[in-house]
């Protein structure tokens, strides 16, 4: 038997089942970078009565942009991208190779679920798939890109994983086949409608929605550029920014940031809670910048996202600005019975865990719990700073004195307006107190905020 001809066909046979998945991974990486892993290792299906040409799987080592990265791309054409235990257990190699190396994983999910005819085996293999990947996180950095349709419990990895990418009119996840869905639920169940980025919105799966993986690889060295934790030169050290003294919102405080360094995340859900990973002088940060003109008011969705990327920013070690101009909880029923208390719970321990810098800027208003979670000195912040024309306060102006301070009451409703007015939502009133480093003017916050990270960044 010629073992050289015999090579030559099984490569022919696995490129061929694996020819659209690498031209896939080819768009993602430095041209001719990608080194390949256990790529003739098969297993044999039964149910099927044809082979896993490479577990349906691809795993390896590339280069983006001249960095490091490894690769777990599933690959769709070799039985649906059926999961089995091998294909895990292959998964799981590639993913001990990234642990031990320090160096960040990209996963590319296409599968319509596990392989029917597994069993319990293949339960196993994903029970050992998903705890590896929680034990990589916090370690390195992990990007999901749904590549197609990912259905069944391999979408926990999206839950896992820092930052997911939905690829317009390609990407779906659930953990269920929207066809089951449909015959639960007895009504006709469309996968844009129960899978997609659109109907996941609240879900805070979707980091980035993207066109194409072209997009996706850009937005990954963006990230790599912020988390790479090197500071970088800035020549626009003291600029001011005169717009701010007429008009501060979300849309003019993106001025502070270095020119192109922002990168929004979760830019599809809980839209007036602004999270960025982005550089100030130079400097990684991430910045909460809360963005209503009346004030936000917390749903659950929000307090979700600031939970999660405060516990994001904790675990890279950036320092954490916010932005404040919030009333703290919506007053609602439904925000009531929701979760928003506990998950609140878990932004102050995130908050709190955080060795990095904290620095608090109310530029609108911080009322009550507003005040207190973003602003608040006794909550860590190692600056806290207000524009001129901030408000601080227990309550949202006088109507909010009159509800809580003269419930039956006889009083003069003109006298208590213009009294809390003056003496106590007037950033002046914290500065008393010693709980305000400085009233600035808003135009020079920028300057002021990179003179602060200058001093706490190490």
């Amino acid at each position: 038997m010629d073992k050289i001809k015999l090579l030559q066909t099984r490569r022919r046979d696995l490129l061929s089942a694996g020819k659209a998945v690498r031209e896939e991974i080819n768009e993602l990486i430095d041209k001719d970078s990608f080194v390949e892993f256990s790529s003739f290792s098969f297993s044999e299906s039964d149910f099927y009565g044809e082979k896993a040409e490479g577990e349906g799987v691809i795993t390896g080592f590339a280069t983006i942009d001249d960095s490091p990265y490894y690769i777990v791309a599933q690959n769709a054409a070799v039985l649906s991208g059926g999961v089995s235990k091998a294909n895990c257990e292959k998964i799981c190699k590639c993913l001990e190779q990234a642990e031990k190396n320090g160096t960040p994983v990209i996963y590319m999910l296409s599968t319509l679920g596990v392989r029917i005819g597994e069993g319990v085996n293949v339960l196993e293999g994903l029970a050992q798939l998903i705890l590896q990947v929680s034990r990589l996180k916090d370690s390195v950095t992990q990007y999901l890109i749904v590549n197609g349709e990912v259905y069944g419990q391999i979408s926990l990895l999206a839950g896992l994983c820092d930052f997911t990418f939905f690829i317009d009119k390609k990407s779906y996840l659930a953990t269920t086949s929207p066809l089951v869905i449909t015959a639960a639920a007895g009504q006709n169940v469309s996968k844009d409608g129960v899978a997609g980025a659109d109907a996941l919105k609240k879900s805070g799966l979707v980091t980035f929605k993207v066109k194409n993986l072209a997009e996706a690889k850009q937005k990954i060295i963006a990230l790599e550029g912020v988390l790479s934790y090197a500071v970088e030169d800035c020549d626009d050290l003291n600029s001011s920014l005169p717009e701010l003294n007429k008009k501060a919102d979300g849309k003019a405080l993106l001025g502070i940031f270095d020119k192109g360094s922002a990168i929004e995340l979760g830019e599809g859900y809980a839209q007036k809670v602004k999270c960025y990973l982005a550089r100030i002088g130079g400097i990684a940060v991430a910045s909460v910048i809360f963005d209503d003109a009346d004030g936000v008011k917390l749903c659950p969705c929000a307090a979700e996202k600031l939970k999660d990327f405060a516990s994001l920013a904790c675990a890279y070690s950036l320092p954490f600005i916010t932005f404040v101009n919030t009333l703290g909880i919506k007053e609602s029923p439904e925000v009531e019975n929701s979760r928003i208390i506990k998950t609140l719970g878990d932004f102050v321990r995130a908050l709190d865990n955080m060795t990095s810098a904290k620095i608090s800027i109310v530029y609108g208003k911080a009322i009550g719990l507003g005040y207190t979670l973003f602003a608040a000195k006794s909550m860590g912040y190692d600056f806290t700073y207000a524009f001129a024309n901030a408000e601080i306060g227990l309550f949202d102006g006088a109507q909010g004195a009159e509800i809580e301070l003269a419930k039956g009451k006889d009083y003069d409703a003109q006298k208590l307006a213009e009294k809390y007015s003056s003496e106590h939502s007037d950033p002046i009133n914290a500065a008393k107190g010693g709980y305000i480093d400085d009233i600035i003017e808003p135009a020079f916050v920028r300057q002021y905020l990179i003179a602060s990270l200058q001093m706490l960044v190490k």
